[in-house]
């Protein structure tokens, strides 16, 4: 019976895991339909000494699918880059490139979150926006601004942010992107498949289930044990 407590924290482990998984499907589950996002994925390793699992989250980088919308506002990236947005809480990183104008007529993306360009918001006056490869956005001929384009350096993965934003770090810096090109008139779906997702979720809490019934089963036999050493003493 020795081995016994490793057991419980294995399946502590395995528990917390599972955990983790839950929580990260929801996520990916409730951005299924969030133009540019990108999911993320959990993975885990056996510890050397059998103690369960040691989990690990990583964002899935495939691309969604890319689709024609024809409308001037949507953009698609095509490489690493990100748009760069205001939030309330500080700039952040996205791919989601459905934007529009807004009632003061900057350019917004679909939360509402400023747009920044070279010089921060960009103001665009009336008439037919032309956004090039490189980022230029034209008004009737005329050079308006340059959109922020940028990746985030090298570093620990970024953290999430409400609406499939990233949030860069104090102190960690971004470069402007030389790989990425602008594709106006596209979006690109999330790489989430929500029926995946949905199936997933449903086997993590069978699993959990399964592993809570384990533990129940071994803390009674533990329960026993000690019940019945005390007896014999």
């Amino acid at each position: 019976m020795m081995e016994d407590p490793r057991v419980l924290a294995a399946t502590s482990r395995a528990l917390g895991h599972l955990e983790l998984r839950q929580q990260v499907s929801a996520h990916n589950l409730a951005n299924a339909s969030t133009p540019g996002f990108r999911g993320d994925r959990v993975f885990a390793r056996l510890m050397a000494d059998g103690g369960g699992p040691d989990s690990r989250q990583a964002r899935d980088e495939t691309r969604g699918a890319v689709n024609s919308t024809g409308r001037p506002l949507d953009l698609v990236l095509d490489g690493p880059g990100h748009l760069v947005v205001r939030s309330p809480e500080g700039e952040r990183l996205s791919r989601a490139g459905a934007l529009s104008i807004d009632s003061a007529g900057y350019l917004v993306d679909a939360g509402g979150r400023p747009v920044l360009g070279t010089r921060g918001p960009i103001l665009l006056p009336p008439g037919e926006p032309r956004i090039t490869q490189d980022g230029e956005i034209h008004v009737d001929g005329g050079l308006i601004e340059r959109l922020r384009v940028e990746v985030p350096g090298e570093g620990e993965p970024l953290a999430r942010d409400a609406g499939g934003l990233l949030v860069v770090p104090e102190g960690r810096d971004t470069v402007a992107s030389q790989d990425t090109r602008l594709r106006q008139g596209f979006l690109e779906d999330s790489n989430v498949n929500p029926i995946q997702a949905m199936t997933e979720m449903i086997d993590i809490q069978r699993s959990f289930a399964t592993l809570q019934r384990s533990v129940h089963v071994l803390d009674g036999i533990l329960e026993r044990v000690a019940n019945d050493l005390g007896r014999l003493r």
